[in-house]
């Protein structure tokens, strides 16, 4: 009975360990994540902005858009409690937006402020902020620096480029994973991208669960096979 658990035991522990192998690393910086980001197209991005400090709260947040991957577009969600400003600059090269015309400029910052103390992101609690954003670069990954800056004025700097391969800088900026356009217009593509995300994810699931199912099958037949052998009632040879 032992051996068959323990196929079970490390096919159950293999399913889970490739599916958690998918899921975000956590991490205490300014992060942003997106479920449909895609070269060409159009998305929600979130900027998660966790409070570090034992002290003091979060009361401003400054996000750069790299001048060498121009955005034309950025509609910015309410956040309670907070102002919100969009800075734009003439773009340094030609951009065009959703509908193929020449734009004269290009977001430069985001910049959002919190109205009051009590509206700080406390020390252990983190907030998101959203915008939708878009045609976003056709480029792997779009890079944002990130200033936050407390209530005792003191300013956390995250600008430091990581370097594919390398080991994560102290300081690390918001990475943005670009997936490849598929064709899927700028519209409907947040739908078809989170359907397809959780078609995966439930096929992941009932794969790792037929395993499990399909060990504990073959463990109960071995172990009736050794049963019946101890008892004499094996097959006949």
């Amino acid at each position: 009975m032992i051996r068959p658990m323990a196929r079970v035991v490390v096919t159950a522990g293999t399913a889970l360990a490739v599916l958690a192998g998918g899921g975000p690393v956590a991490s205490a910086h300014v992060t942003v994540h997106s479920d449909d980001a895609v070269r060409g197209g159009f998305a929600e991005l979130a900027f998660r902005v966790p409070t570090e400090d034992d002290t003091a709260g979060t009361v401003e947040l400054r996000v750069a858009i790299p001048a060498d991957q121009p955005i034309a577009s950025v509609s910015v969600r309410p956040h309670p409690g907070w102002t919100y400003q969009v800075s734009k600059v003439p773009p340094p090269a030609p951009v065009r937006n959703r509908h193929g015309e020449q734009v004269t400029e290009v977001v430069r910052e985001i910049k959002w402020a919190a109205v009051s103390e009590e509206a700080a992101i406390k020390p252990g609690e983190y907030e998101d902020f959203r915008v939708w954003a878009g045609p976003l670069p056709d480029a792997d990954r779009l890079v944002f620096k990130v200033l936050q800056t407390y209530e005792d004025g003191r300013v956390a700097r995250w600008i430091d480029v990581p370097a594919t391969g390398a080991p994560e800088p102290e300081h690390p900026a918001p990475v943005l994973a670009l997936a490849g356009n598929t064709g899927v217009s700028a519209h409907a593509h947040g739908g078809a991208a989170a359907a397809g995300a959780s078609a995966t994810s439930w096929w992941a699931f009932a794969v790792a669960g037929l395993a499990v199912l399909v060990s504990f099958a073959a463990g109960a037949v071995s172990v009736a096979h050794r049963r019946r052998g101890d008892q004499g009632g094996g097959p006949p040879a």
